[in-house]
C-alpha cells in the first residue's frame, strides 16, 4: 500500500468531522449520519489524535472550529465532492423515455402501475404524455405508445396487441335492485346512460340488450372514458368501458355489470414503437414491460 494512504485518517471519522463542522453540533451531526453521538465525538476525538491537533472548541451550547479546524474543512469538504463526482461518473445515467397514452389509459391502468414499473425499471426515467390527439414519435419525441385502433399503423412500427376492446356496462352497486346481481333489459332505460367520446351506447343497446335507443332515455357526456368510469363509481348512471380498465374497480367491488353480456370492439389496445429506436435497450424492457404487465391480475 503506498505510504500516503497509510497515513491517511479513517473515512467516517472524516465524515463525521465535515458533518459536525457544518453543523457545529456532534447531536445534529449524529442524526444526519444515523450513529450516536457519542460515536460521533469518539470519531472526533480519535481524527484529533491522529492529526495531533486540536479541531473543535468545546463550548456549554455547541462547537467551534479552532483555527487548524477551520483550516481543514475547506479541504476536507472538496475532497468529498471529488469522491462524489467521480461515483457519479462511474453510474449510468436513467434513458429519458416518453410513452405516450390516453388519459384514461393513464389515470385508470398505467398510474396504478408506475410503482410497479418504477421498481422493475430503475435505470428508465418516464414522461408519460397523456393526450387525446395522436401523438407523433418524431414531432413529439415519443419513444413508445399505447394506440387504440386496427392495424396495420403504418410502416417502420412494431405492434403488439396489449388489450382487446371488450366493452362492458358497469354501474355502482346501488343501482341494483334489491338481492339482484344485474338490472334487467327493460329497465336500463330508466337509469341514467353515462356517455363519453366513443359513443358506444345505440350499438351496446342494439347488440347486447336488446333495445333501440330512444331519444327520451335520459343521457349525461363527458369527453373521456375516464370521467364516464368515475361518474359511474358515483352512482351517477351506467356506464360503458374496456374490461380491462375497470377490473380493478370490478374486483374490488366499487363497481358491477348490470348486463352480463359484452360487445367485442374493433379499437383494440395496441404497444406501439417505430423499429428504430433512439432508446433500443430501454424501449425494448418498456415494451416488455407492459405486455407483461397486461397480462397480471388487476391491481
Amino acid at each position: 500500500m503506498p505510504e500516503a494512504f497509510l497515513s491517511l485518517p479513517p473515512l467516517n471519522a472524516l465524515r463525521a468531522f465535515e458533518a459536525s463542522a457544518r453543523h457545529l453540533n456532534f447531536r445534529i451531526a449524529a442524526e444526519e449520519l444515523n450513529v450516536t453521538q457519542g460515536a460521533v465525538a469518539q470519531h472526533i476525538r480519535g481524527l484529533e489524535t491522529h492529526l495531533g491537533t486540536k479541531l473543535f472548541e468545546r463550548l456549554p451550547r455547541g462547537l467551534a472550529l479552532t483555527d487548524q479546524g477551520r483550516a481543514y474543512v475547506p479541504n476536507i469538504r472538496r475532497a468529498f465532492d471529488l469522491i462524489s463526482e467521480a461515483t457519479l461518473l462511474l453510474r449510468p445515467e436513467p434513458a429519458r423515455l416518453t410513452i405516450s397514452v390516453t388519459p384514461s389509459f393513464a389515470t385508470k391502468w398505467l398510474i396504478p402501475r408506475l410503482q410497479d414499473f418504477m421498481a422493475d425499471n430503475p435505470l428508465v426515467d418516464l414522461r408519460v404524455l397523456a393526450s387525446e390527439s395522436l401523438s407523433s414519435f418524431q414531432a413529439d419525441g415519443v419513444d413508445i405508445a399505447v394506440r387504440q385502433g386496427r392495424p396495420p399503423f403504418g410502416a417502420g412500427l412494431v405492434v403488439d396487441l396489449l388489450f382487446p376492446q371488450q366493452i362492458i356496462a358497469i354501474c355502482s352497486p346501488a343501482l341494483l335492485p334489491a338481492g339482484a346481481t344485474e338490472i334487467p333489459a327493460a329497465e336500463i332505460q330508466h337509469h341514467v346512460l353515462l356517455h363519453d367520446a366513443h359513443n358506444l351506447w345505440p350499438e351496446f343497446m342494439e347488440k347486447v340488450v336488446g333495445l333501440k335507443m330512444t331519444a327520451e332515455l335520459k343521457r349525461m357526456r363527458f369527453n373521456q372514458t375516464s370521467l364516464a368510469i368515475d361518474a359511474a363509481i358515483a352512482g351517477q348512471g351506467i356506464a360503458l368501458a374496456s374490461r380491462f380498465l375497470v377490473a380493478a374497480d370490478l374486483a374490488a367491488g366499487r363497481l358491477v355489470q348490470p348486463v352480463s353480456g359484452e360487445m367485442r370492439g374493433t379499437q383494440d389496445f395496441h404497444v406501439v414503437m417505430p423499429r428504430k429506436q433512439r432508446h433500443p435497450e430501454p424501449t425494448q424492457a418498456v415494451r416488455q414491460w407492459l405486455l407483461d404487465a397486461g397480462e397480471r391480475p388487476p391491481v
